[in-house]
């Protein structure tokens, strides 16, 4: 069964989390680089999949992922992100985890496995 996260554009989601992290004192441009520490876009690549609203599929498929992504642990929703199956499933879901960290105020380089 195929989710349907797996066919939401990023650039449908990406305003929730900016909304999410500006709540809590951060800013776009941490969103940015914990995005593109995740992914391995830079700044052009990170705006040419917003403008073209690539699918979370599309984006992750794209994606470098980050050597130090297995660091990424604990849950988001109750669910253990290193025990997610799906593999698009926990990339997302690894995006989420840094998301959270990021809104209850981690320090950047913890969230960024430094």
């Amino acid at each position: 069964m195929e989710h349907r996260i797996f066919t939401t554009s990023v650039a449908s989601v990406y305003p929730l989390y900016v909304k999410k992290l500006e709540r809590k004192g951060r800013t776009k441009a941490e969103l940015d680089e914990v995005i593109e520490w995740l992914t391995g876009f830079d700044d052009e690549e990170l705006d040419q999949h917003l403008a073209a609203e690539t699918t979370f599929e599309g984006f992750f498929d794209q994606a470098h992922l980050n050597p130090k992504v297995s660091a990424i642990t604990g849950t988001v929703c109750g669910i253990r992100v290193e025990e997610v199956e799906d593999p698009l499933m926990q990339k997302i879901r690894y995006l989420d985890k840094l998301v959270d960290e990021l809104a209850k105020g981690k320090a950047m380089e913890k969230v960024l496995r430094a």
